[in-house]
């Protein structure tokens, strides 16, 4: 039977957000390196009362998704979206109805900056209603435009904003959902929809940072904030190194970056082997001065038998964001007699980054040879060596 949660979190990144400029839907674009999804979907990862994460995206966007979004313990298999928000919303509840949970979050991914504090405002609320929605008064004065004249001035008494993410008790918005799509009605956001089936939807405050990002200039000032604030904010620079090395043993095949390279021989470990990973985790390890891969993971716990090494640098890069910081460069050098790197170079990149959230332009992958000497230059092992930048915010 299907595991229950209490509280799962849906983010709704199914549109293709070509009004932002760019050759690929917005939520892919990146924000200060980091695709703005990625930045979504982490606010809920990290979250202590999120049991479980469900994005549903827009058909033929699974390589993109793939290449955004790390993987988590909390994250589950994407969800294909359908032809209008209301749709896609739909079909993430119907995914997600397995695991029968008490409440969900609906998140739109392009409010990349939503913070803990509004996802805590939201949860609490819901203990004593079945929907929530936080919402700021309107400060402006809203004109009524016809023709490109204004016809009306709009009373902003009593108006609110809406923002995301909107809090439901599971089985009432699904049913309301439901309901809306045999009607064929069709609404802004789930709330409307709670609305128009009769739930009553109370308030909590949004956030006037928790913007939602439509267009390029949007997007540009949302970059600009994001480096504003960390250059601000993580002053404190700290490197560590890692190093690693494995025998070579049978196999036709080795993980080198979370990238499975064909070669004549395997490497030899107790985990997957994965030197360029390993080497990596204790270079962010090291930077943090939080032990090393050992500590963590030792090789006598049996539960990291033949363990894929992706779970052991993700964990690092989580430790540094739970010290409010950030990886701001990952270098790696491996050295062997073989195989050759360079067609791999950018696959092992790509993974690297997607493990550990962060920009692709922020991680170094080079190899060199040991020129014959020594047990690399014999074929007997490999090994890889690592440097990794991170800020964190002063202490005190």
């Amino acid at each position: 039977m299907a595991k229950s949660h209490q509280t799962a979190a849906l983010i709704v990144a199914a549109g293709q957000g070509m009004r932002a400029g760019a050759d690929v839907p917005k939520q892919f674009q990146p924000i200060a390196g980091v695709p703005m999804l990625a930045r979504s979907v982490r606010a809920f990862l990290d979250h202590d009362a999120i049991d479980a994460v469900h994005v549903v995206i827009g058909a033929g966007q699974e390589r993109q998704y793939a290449a955004a979004v790390p993987a988590h313990g909390k994250l589950r298999a994407p969800v294909a979206g359908g032809a209008t928000r209301q749709a896609s919303v739909r079909n993430g509840l119907a995914a997600i109805a397995t695991n029968a949970p008490a409440r969900v979050l609906i998140h739109d991914a392009a409010r990349p900056f939503v913070t803990s504090t509004v996802i805590d405002r939201v949860v609490a609320a819901l203990a004593g209603s079945e929907a929530v929605v936080p919402a700021l008064p309107v400060a402006s004065t809203l004109k009524r435009v016809a023709s490109g004249r204004v016809v009306e001035t709009v009373p902003r008494d009593d108006l609110e904003a809406a923002e995301t993410p909107q809090g439901f008790a599971f089985d009432a918005i699904r049913a309301a959902h439901d309901k809306a799509a045999t009607a064929s009605m069709d609404f802004t956001d789930d709330a409307a929809v709670a609305e128009w089936a009769g739930i009553a939807v109370g308030v909590v405050a949004g956030d006037p940072g928790n913007v939602k990002l439509t267009t390029a200039s949007e997007i540009a000032a949302a970059d600009r904030r994001v480096l504003a604030e960390d250059m601000l904010r993580l002053g404190d620079v700290r490197v560590g190194i890692g190093f690693d090395v494995h025998a070579l043993g049978p196999g036709g095949e080795m993980m080198l970056g979370g990238v499975a390279i064909p070669h004549t021989r395997g490497l030899v470990g107790h985990s997957d082997a994965d030197v360029v990973l390993h080497a990596l985790t204790d270079a962010v390890l090291g930077a943090l001065g939080d032990g090393d891969i050992g500590a963590h993971f030792p090789p006598s716990d049996p539960q990291w038998k033949d363990a894929s090494s992706d779970r052991f640098l993700a964990d690092a890069a989580a430790r540094v964001r739970a010290r409010g910081g950030a990886i701001a460069h990952l270098d790696v050098v491996l050295v062997a007699q073989g195989p050759r790197i360079a067609e791999h170079r950018d696959a092992m990149r790509a993974s690297i980054a997607r493990i550990c959230g962060i920009a692709v332009d922020r991680v170094g992958v080079k190899a060199t040879t040991n020129e014959g000497l020594g047990f690399i230059g014999r074929g007997e092992g490999l090994s890889a060596q690592a440097v990794a930048t991170i800020r964190l915010p002063f202490a005190g």
